[in-house]
């Protein structure tokens, strides 16, 4: 195997959309965690309920409707004020500590974003966190107007970057989206964030369970499809030493 490009998801990858939580929680003292959990699953599943509807819209649009849902789930009202100052941190999300440190010490290979967000989102968030100095390329689903883990999202960063599918490594948090690259021939690296154990142990210490560790249960292991990524870590730094025994 030889690698010639590494591409990442963003949101939850890259940018921790966590983050959000502290804007939500100014906005609604209380709510804050519920709603980025709520938010975050809704927003995930109108991708998928749109995709298979044949009903694209783009993901500014989604993360719109989904976080509109979330607040009238909750019975929280708001102002259009409130509303676009929660929206607005979308394009302003953290990166996780490990990112820039770990791109710098990937120079060497093509770099790359492949998201479902809109175009306008992924520029203005990349420009926004200092990123388009150090990626080639940030490609959007919008041109297929599908969302992941459709294979046709996949085949666009071979198309973009000109390097063939099995000379590119695929980074992804979000376990759908791992073994969506895998079905699509990528090879793959899955970021592990939080183990079962971990999980285990945090309903352990209470009788209640957090919205964030449900989230993480639903969301964030490993589904049963079969497939599997090719790499399993726990953090983006763990990149540097997996490309040190593949040739560049």
């Amino acid at each position: 195997m030889t690698i010639r490009a590494v591409v990442f998801d963003a949101y939850g990858t890259l940018y921790d959309i966590q983050s959000v939580a502290a804007i939500t929680d100014e906005a609604f003292p209380g709510y804050g965690e519920m709603i980025t959990q709520v938010w975050r699953i809704k927003q995930l599943e109108y991708t998928w309920l749109r995709s298979l509807m044949r009903r694209y819209e783009d993901f500014s649009v989604i993360t719109r409707e989904s976080l509109v849902y979330t607040l009238r789930t909750l019975g929280l009202k708001h102002d259009d004020r409130v509303f676009e100052r929660i929206m607005d941190k979308y394009v302003h999300l953290e990166l996780y500590p490990d990112v820039r440190r770990t791109l710098a010490d990937l120079k060497d290979y093509k770099l790359a974003i492949l998201s479902n967000g809109s175009t306008d989102m992924l520029t203005t968030l990349v420009r926004n966190t200092g990123l388009e100095s150090v990626l080639d390329a940030t490609i959007s689903i919008d041109s297929k107007r599908i969302f992941k883990p459709s294979p046709e999202v996949y085949a666009l960063v071979e198309a973009r970057l000109g390097v063939a599918s099995a000379e590119i490594l695929f980074v992804s948090s979000n376990p759908w989206d791992a073994i969506g690259a895998k079905s699509a021939g990528l090879n793959t690296v899955w970021i592990e964030r939080v183990t079962p154990e971990a999980m285990g142990e945090a309903c352990r210490k209470s009788d209640l369970i957090a919205p964030l560790t449900m989230f993480k249960a639903v969301r964030m292991q490993m589904d049963e499809f079969g497939l599997a990524p090719d790499y399993r870590v726990h953090g983006l730094s763990a990149l540097v030493e997996i490309l040190s025994s593949v040739p560049a």
